[in-house]
């Protein structure tokens, strides 16, 4: 509860200074800007926290990980065994997606906004590499393919997460990252919400890093491709031959 004071507490003193003035806009922030990735990572959560800057709007929050290709592949039986047939290649697929909201996104958010705003996963836009080739049809089940895939591995949100308010115009939520988390820079856009229409937004950055002895094996696997992947064999090996040792003393 005390890492949560000092930023709900940050809150009210910005929000009564912007309070007397709707032009200054709403106010949104995160409890810390960077995630720490080491050897011991388990997963992080991020408190969100802000304020309206008048009473009775809804706030719907979007995290999207960094821009990546993403190659979805589908099997066919031919004969006795599953073989991958075809493929298709997603050039702008967040690395990342999670949505939280106040309420209900069909009943707070209108259509044109959720597809504007890329507001859940439906809405993402995937663009293909090869899209000019492939009908509507193909396009969608490979696309709702890729969701189901990052889904399973826990970096995409299916369900809306909450955002609560603390009063009229107080809110906060919960940003939650799994221990796989890829690293890279995340955006975070919290959106005002009136009778359905988005009147504010608001964007901050949230960077996910390796650091310590994780960021050093993580930029030679990068760099040195060749080194990494020779002095990894060289390691597996003495830890053969040093078992093996171990094994025939006793």
């Amino acid at each position: 509860m005390s890492r949560l004071v000092l930023p709900l507490a940050l809150v009210l003193i910005l929000f009564g200074q912007t309070s007397t003035a709707r032009a200054a806009g709403f106010i949104a922030d995160l409890s810390h800007h960077l995630i720490a990735i080491t050897t011991a990572f388990t997963g992080s959560n991020v408190l969100l926290f802000g304020a309206l800057d008048e009473a009775g709007g809804d706030v719907v929050v979007v995290v999207r990980g960094p821009e990546t290709e993403a190659t979805v592949r589908r099997k066919s039986r031919i004969g006795p065994v599953w073989l991958n047939t075809d493929e298709i290649t997603f050039a702008n697929a967040p690395a990342f997606y999670a949505v939280a909201a106040s309420g209900p996104l069909e009943r707070i958010m209108a259509p044109d906004d959720r597809a504007r705003f890329r507001i859940g996963t439906e809405n993402l836009a995937l663009r293909p590499i090869d899209g000019d080739e492939r009908s509507a049809v193909e396009l969608l089940s490979f696309s709702e393919a890729l969701v189901r895939n990052k889904a399973r591995d826990e970096l995409y949100a299916i369900e809306v997460a909450a955002v609560r308010f603390l009063g009229d115009r107080l809110f906060r939520t919960t940003l939650s990252f799994p221990a796989n988390v890829p690293p890279g820079n995340y955006q975070i856009e919290v959106l005002q919400l009136e009778e359905g229409t988005v009147v504010g937004a608001q964007t901050s950055v949230l960077v996910i890093s390796k650091v310590g002895l994780e960021a050093e094996i993580f930029d030679a696997a990068r760099t040195a491709p060749a080194l990494y992947g020779l002095l990894s064999v060289l390691l597996a090996v003495g830890a053969g031959w040093t078992a093996g040792a171990l094994f025939k003393k006793q």
